[in-house]
C-alpha cells in the first residue's frame, strides 16, 4: 500500500541532483563517456581533453587536420551529444 509521500527511486534521486545542484557535474561525466562511443576510436585517439563549462563543450584535439575537419561539424556534435543526454546541455563547441 502506498503512502502520500511514497516516491520511487528515479524520482527521489531526480529531486536529490536538483536540489545539490550536481546535474551539470553528472551531464559532464556522460559527455565524457560518450564521447568515444559517438564519435568513434580514432577521434577519441586524438582528444586531448574534454570540457564542459556553462553549457559550452570545449574540446582539444591533437590533430590539425582532425581539427579543422570537426570545425565543420560542430552542430552534429552538438546534436548527438544532446541527443543522447536526452535534454538542451551543449550549447555550443569549441574546438581548439
Amino acid at each position: 500500500m502506498k503512502k502520500k509521500n511514497d516516491v520511487s527511486l528515479q524520482e527521489a534521486m531526480q529531486a536529490m541532483l536538483k536540489q545539490y545542484r550536481l546535474e551539470p557535474q553528472l551531464n559532464e561525466t556522460r559527455v565524457k563517456m560518450l564521447w568515444e562511443k559517438l564519435m568513434g576510436k580514432t577521434i577519441s585517439t586524438y582528444t586531448a581533453n574534454i570540457r564542459v563549462r556553462k553549457n559550452i563543450l570545449y574540446l582539444t584535439i591533437l590533430s590539425a587536420p582532425l581539427k579543422h575537419e570537426l570545425s565543420y561539424g560542430k552542430d552534429k556534435i552538438k546534436s548527438l551529444l544532446n541527443e543522447e543526454i536526452g535534454e538542451e546541455f551543449i550549447k555550443d563547441v569549441v574546438i581548439r
